[in-house]
């Protein structure tokens, strides 16, 4: 009788660490714009003011995002050339919590509250690669199957603990005040790294491969440098084949076709990730009575985490069932494009809220709750898939790292948000962005980028490389 596929026991420990670190997270996040704006920024409610502060807290909060979602570079390759997963995981907890502790305690400063997003930053970016690469490494060849369930149960983490704190520490804020709003996730940041250390046992623990001399960059330095020496018809990696094995080759032909795919969706996350920024002031302006409740700006975000708990069972038990049944072959590529078109009518719809907004007219919030729809719908097809494609498509020696470029894409598409805000905020050539204008720029962008996307993903492959631990 040939024995089922069972679950890692490791695994609940990595879901329940995960749902309290983003419980800490986005409860932190969801206030931070507000928080700038009427703490540093413009705390009278100077109408005068309020287009350069809402662009100076805007540039703070996506230079956050960037440095969280940049780290993960050093993360990786920390956890895959030297202390491996546990222990970068371990250290940095520590280091995420101490940064928690600077958001509480001197919420009045502006420069140490600067360096308390700092640490968390580091902390949070350093884990986040070795966090989801942990979750694939649990997995060998008897229960491989059972993988693509566990990163939904993930994702689901993610946003379980999101959705509540989304909705509980702008309440904390608005009747307890700033040091128990960033106190709780501080506290919620301690208990996810004291489950992380309850399943030390449990791991299964990939050990540190050490300094590879046959890395990505040192291979393609030497085909660089060998560029202009290749005789007519050799290929760069008949070049490198003289020096390196064939199997590091194959692993940097991998990666680069991974990276072909991740070039394209930056962009999506400058739209995606506007929905803790941007959307929050938006919201501010509308009329947030929603089924006989006033709900807070801040709290309208919420219908992202919930919304995704939602979809992400509808999409795997019948959504993509239903797809496969019907003969299509909704692949990764796919799955990607859809979630980028989704991601354009989403901000059609935000834009036509500003149209509104910017005539003197007050829409209802129920519009931005339409737009949360769609571009959730978006991001469980991108997020989840990008997530699962980074793991199985990468090279063994090479998954902390590739996963660390996955979470670059955000990193990449945040910063370009930021600098755009920064620009407005000096009344350079975006501060002609103004109101509805603002959202119609990002339309427009994501619809070319789109367009190339669908273009060039008809010549992408997928090899899948799952390693056995």
């Amino acid at each position: 009788m040939e024995k089922r596929a069972r679950f890692p026991s490791s695994i609940p420990y990595i879901i329940g660490n995960e749902a309290a670190e983003r419980f800490s997270f986005y409860g932190m996040k969801a206030i931070l714009t507000v928080f700038l704006v009427t703490q540093f920024y413009n705390p009278d409610n100077n109408p005068a003011l309020s287009q350069a502060a809402n662009a100076h807290a805007n540039d703070k909060t996506h230079f956050f995002n960037t440095m969280v979602y940049l780290l993960p570079i050093l993360g990786g390759l920390i956890a895959d050339w030297y202390w491996g997963k546990y222990k970068t995981i371990l250290y940095l907890s520590l280091v995420y919590c101490a940064g928690n502790a600077c958001l509480a305690i001197f919420h009045t400063d502006i420069n140490l509250f600067s360096f308390g997003l700092l640490l968390i930053a580091v902390g949070s970016g350093g884990i986040k690669p070795c966090v989801s690469a942990n979750v694939g490494d649990q997995f060998d060849d008897s229960n491989k199957e059972l993988m693509s369930k566990a990163f939904s149960l993930f994702y689901f983490s993610i946003n379980f603990g999101s959705f509540f704190s989304t909705l509980l520490i702008p309440l904390v804020l608005k009747y307890y005040g700033p040091g128990w709003a960033f106190g709780i996730p501080g506290i919620l940041m301690f208990i996810a790294t004291i489950i992380f250390i309850a399943g030390n046992k449990k791991y299964v623990k990939v050990p540190a491969s050490g300094f590879k001399k046959e890395n990505f960059v040192a291979i393609n330095f030497y085909m660089l440098k060998n560029l202009f020496n290749k005789k007519p018809g050799e290929s760069l990696y008949q070049i490198a084949a003289n020096k390196y094995s064939a199997a590091s080759l194959v692993g940097i032909k991998s990666v680069w076709r991974i990276l072909a795919v991740f070039a394209f969706v930056p962009c999506f996350w400058m739209l995606n990730d506007q929905n803790s920024s941007e959307w929050v002031l938006q919201a501010a302006q509308m009329d947030l009575h929603f089924m006989g409740v006033t709900c807070l700006a801040s709290q309208v975000q919420a219908a992202n985490p919930i919304l995704v708990l939602l979809f992400i069972p509808l999409f795997n038990y019948f959504i993509y069932p239903t797809i496969e049944k019907a003969g299509i072959n909704f692949n990764p590529y796919r799955k990607i494009g859809t979630g980028f078109i989704l991601g354009v009518i989403s901000f059609i719809v935000i834009w036509w809220i500003q149209t509104q907004l910017d005539a003197g007219l007050k829409p209802g919030i129920a519009w931005q709750l339409l737009a949360y729809i769609i571009i959730t719908a978006g991001e469980v097809l991108v997020y989840q898939t990008g997530l699962e494609y980074a793991y199985t498509q990468a090279p063994a020696s090479m998954k902390s790292t590739i996963m660390s470029f996955w979470l670059l894409t955000i990193a990449i598409g945040n910063y370009l948000v930021s600098l755009i805000n920064t620009n407005i905020a000096s009344g350079g050539l975006f501060a002609k962005l103004e109101g509805a204008n603002y959202y119609l720029f990002f339309i427009i962008l994501m619809g070319v980028v789109t367009i190339i996307y669908f273009i060039i993903s008809t010549r992408f492959k997928e090899n899948e490389v799952i390693i056995s631990t």
